[in-house]
This record gives structure tokens, C-alpha cells and sequence, in this order.
């Protein structure tokens, strides 16, 4: 048995520490979006179990509401308006807490909508297992979930620049055909210079299906939870986001009491602001 270095070991840890602090790198957004990914896969395949629908994908609920409007069945389009506005509520809430944190609690800025979405994950447990006593409850779940899948899906299209989403995988397997085309491609003359070629952008093609792997496990993972365990499942998914967003809120505390140990006490209308 290898006993790992301790240096590793703390390497490591500060790194799954950082995974949502503000100072971003490509490997914390890796890591970040590949656990989002794994919860968005099992919120959306144990969502099917639980309530009979998808949540993460706005594509078919909109293509929904225009059936259900052809079809004249008024109550399910409506029901699709909800979602789809749900969903879009989701998303700008993302936006106005990571603004509102930039601005005040910059070190927790991407914490807040991680947390939301944790209580969210939990309020749907709740819900769902009181609709056995009150079934009029569940029909509060579809929204509820539309809007943790937009407020997730913003979070990390923010905090990636527009490069990640994980809500939903049509664009990423788009993108690992188009690598996947371009490395079969048969370069003819390999006189020309790099630059005229056509390669494979292997790292990003990596990226992708690392991601896409996720979403699947967590969406096999999430539909044997909820096939099994019920709405308790949710529990696990709500703890690993707080596991990586609670982080930064004590980084926050030990910060500011080096500063006032150091007699440096700063308002947060003097801190840096990002752009």
C-alpha cells in the first residue's frame, strides 16, 4: 500500500477548496463543471421518475407549448409557460447574486447561487414527500426544478465566459463531432503550414467528453436514487454543492480577521471590483 505525499494530499484539497472561489483557472472549471454536470444529469433522470418530465432541456418545453397550443390542451401549455418562465427566473437570479456578491463579497460571488441551488435541491426533497399527504404540492416541482436547472445553468455559463453549459448536452456532443470530424479528416498536403491544416482540438474534445460522462452517471445515479430511495435522494447532490460553495465563506471569515489583526479593516465599498 502507497501512502500518497502529504504535500500532494494538501495540493489536492486546496484545490477542491477553491473549486468555487472567484479566481478561476481551467482546472477548477473542469472540476466544477464536471460536478455540476454529474448533479444536473441526476436532477433531470430522477426528475422523470419523480414528476414524469424532463427539466433541463428548454428546447422541449418549448416545442411542448407549441403542441399543446396546436392540440388545444390549454392546461399543459400554460403548464409550459410556467416552466419555461421558471427557468429563465432561475437563470437571472444566477446573474443578480453573482453581481450583487462581485460588488459586496467578491471571494463568494460564485457560493451564493451553489447554495441556492442546494436549498432548492432540498425544498424539492421536502415537497415531493409531502405531496404523499398534500398531492396538490407536486404540481410545484416542475417549476421548482426548471428553476434550479436555469439558475445552474447561468451560474457556470458566468463563471466559464459563455464556454460551459450542463444542463444540457446537445451543444457539447455537437462540438465533440466536429473534433471528432476534424481529426478523421485526411490532411492531403502536409507540406502546408500548421496554421492551414485541419486538427482535432484534442484537449477541448477531452473536456467535452468528460463532462458528457458525468452528466450520464449522474443521470443513472439520480434514477436509481429516486427509483429506490425516493426524494431523499436528493440529500447527497444538495451536500456536494455545499461541500465545494461552503468553502469559500470561511475563507471569507479567516480573511477578515487577518485584517483586523493586522489593523487593516476594509468596508466593501473599498473593495476591488471585477469588471
Amino acid at each position: 500500500m502507497t501512502i500518497e505525499p502529504l504535500g500532494r494530499q494538501r495540493s489536492r484539497f486546496s484545490l477542491l477548496r477553491t473549486t468555487a472561489a472567484h479566481r478561476r483557472s481551467g482546472v477548477t472549471d473542469l472540476i466544477l463543471a464536471t460536478v455540476l454536470a454529474f448533479v444536473a444529469g441526476a436532477i433531470n433522470a430522477g426528475g422523470l421518475l419523480a414528476i414524469g418530465q424532463y427539466t433541463s432541456h428548454v428546447s422541449g418545453i418549448v416545442s411542448a407549448i407549441a403542441d399543446n397550443l396546436v392540440l388545444g390542451v390549454f392546461g399543459a401549455m400554460g403548464a409550459g409557460v410556467v416552466a419555461l418562465l421558471a427557468f429563465a427566473a432561475g437563470a437571472a437570479s444566477s446573474a443578480i447574486l453573482i453581481n450583487w456578491g462581485r460588488r459586496n463579497f467578491r471571494t463568494r460571488q460564485y457560493a451564493y447561487p451553489l447554495v441556492l441551488e442546494a436549498v432548492l435541491l432540498l425544498a424539492f426533497g421536502a415537497l415531493g414527500s409531502a405531496s404523499s399527504v398534500v398531492p396538490q404540492l407536486i404540481g410545484l416541482a416542475a417549476p421548482l426544478l426548471c428553476f434550479i436547472m436555469g439558475l445552474q445553468n447561468a451560474t457556470i455559463s458566468k463563471l466559464s465566459g459563455s464556454r460551459i453549459r450542463t444542463t444540457h448536452v446537445t451543444g457539447m456532443v455537437t462540438d465533440i463531432g466536429i473534433e471528432i470530424g476534424k481529426a478523421l479528416y485526411w490532411n492531403r498536403d502536409l507540406s502546408a503550414p500548421e496554421s492551414l491544416r485541419v486538427k482535432a482540438d484534442r484537449k477541448k474534445l477531452g473536456t467535452l467528453a468528460r463532462i458528457l460522462g458525468m452528466f450520464l452517471l449522474g443521470g443513472i445515479i439520480g434514477a436509481l436514487g429516486f427509483a429506490h430511495l425516493g426524494y431523499v435522494s436528493t440529500v447527497p447532490f444538495a451536500a456536494l454543492l455545499l461541500a465545494l460553495s461552503v468553502p469559500q465563506f470561511n475563507d471569507s471569515r479567516r480573511r477578515r480577521v487577518r485584517m483586523v489583526v493586522g489593523q487593516r479593516l476594509v468596508s466593501p465599498i473599498d473593495r476591488p471590483v471585477d469588471s
